[in-house]
């Protein structure tokens, strides 16, 4: 096949699965349209190879996870964070309840292997199926570096629509309370803000038209190498993935100002890099055959339900300890099945069902969006990662 016909099917694939979401309204996901067109393509006329083919080899997809994961880590704002602290405790909680419960009756159920594939993908998304996937793939366990892949594709459709109906159930309580003078709109103080663009203090002297869009990506690339080093530094005494490293780093380039907030995105290689990862996990897919597929089924339901009575227990229980109400509580810490831009999406979704009101949609805004941004931040873009690179030396 082609070069260009390859990268046309793939990307024409990428659109439709855009699409779907876009006319359905996130309830049937891009990644799972994508899955299945892929797979279609995989039974039927697709070369193995046809990723690579396309010019998305691994080595590539491997350089686009060390951009995509430092560039994260600029978006931590520690404000935001201390703000939300009560999010993100229960956030943790829903985690450790998904960890708890499949280390528990998961494996009593699947092989401690399962549970551990089973996981990150389930807590995180795209970057922590990836890692998953890989690592399940080198330690030879084919039809697990699969299954990673197949969890970060159905999560979202447990996660949609519970979110929903938790949060429509918060969203009336909070409409009575408003109606009847008990609750005002939060300061913004307390919610998610866009923080004011930060200079970048150690060039504070470097005039604008030399920060050009391949000094970030010199910067960007510069800081992944180092999360790389200190890895590779590290190996002898303790194994640390590069890539949690690559958070961390990001996290800290910003913060002394080496780094803006979203160098990707303002060098213009945000959607490429997103592009070319996508494409690489549904490789993935190549070696999911049908017999295969139907051999995940029964661990994806059982691991996906149990992550979500995971969820419920311990969001529930830190909520009332809180004084947080079990819907928020519950609605936060399922942010971990699909994260942004999904958690974005609901909310909005939910808040436009209640009410045609503006001063009340600003209300129920200002009170359910900021926690349900954070806990989507802190699950998918911070603790996945962090988990998978600790999960992945278990295999």
């Amino acid at each position: 096949m082609p070069q260009m016909l390859a990268l046309v099917i793939l990307v024409l694939i990428l659109y439709i699965g855009d699409v779907v979401a876009v006319r359905t309204k996130a309830w049937v996901p891009s990644v799972f349209v994508c899955a299945v067109l892929f797979l279609i393509g995989y039974w039927t006329f697709f070369p193995t190879d046809i990723v690579a083919v396309a010019g998305v080899p691994p080595v590539v997809a491997t350089m686009m996870m060390y951009l995509l994961i430092t560039n994260m880590g600029t978006l931590l704002s520690l404000q935001e964070l201390k703000n939300q602290w009560k999010t993100i405790v229960i956030a943790l909680s829903g985690v450790l309840g998904i960890i708890a419960i499949l280390f528990t009756i998961g494996t009593l159920i699947f092989d401690f292997k399962t549970v551990v594939v089973a996981i990150p993908p389930l807590v995180g998304g795209i970057v922590s199926a990836l890692i998953m996937s890989e690592g399940a793939k080198e330690a030879g366990l084919a039809s697990l570096s699969v299954f990673a892949i197949v969890i970060y594709v159905m999560q979202g459709f447990a996660g949609y629509p519970i979110t929903s109906i938790v949060l429509k159930k918060e969203g009336k309580r909070l409409l009575e309370k408003y109606r009847s003078g008990e609750l005002t709109i939060k300061d913004a103080k307390n919610g998610v803000e866009v923080e004011k663009e930060q200079e970048l203090k150690l060039f504070k002297y470097l005039p604008e038209k030399y920060n050009t869009e391949y000094f970030k990506f010199f910067r960007l690339a510069l800081v992944g190498y180092l999360a790389y080093l200190v890895s590779a530094l590290l190996a002898p005494f303790v194994t640390v993935n590069a890539l949690v490293l690559c958070l961390l780093f990001g996290i800290i380039a910003k913060s002394v100002g080496f780094l803006e907030k979203q160098p990707l995105q303002k060098a213009n290689g945000f959607g490429f890099s997103i592009m070319a990862l996508m494409l690489f996990i549904f490789d993935g897919l190549q070696k999911a055959t049908p017999s295969m597929m139907l051999e995940i089924l029964y661990p994806l339901i059982v691991c996906v339900v149990l992550a979500v009575i995971g969820m419920y227990i311990f969001s529930f229980i830190i909520g009332k300890i809180l004084k947080v109400s079990k819907e928020m509580a519950f609605a936060v810490s399922l942010t971990a099945l699909y994260g942004f831009p999904a958690d974005y999406i609901i909310t909005n979704e939910v808040i436009k069902s209640l009410t045609n009101d503006e001063k009340e949609k600003e209300v129920l805004t200002s009170h359910m969006l900021p926690p349900m941004l954070v806990g989507g931040f802190i699950t998918v873009t911070i603790v996945s990662v962090v988990l998978a690179g600790i999960f992945v030396g278990f295999l």
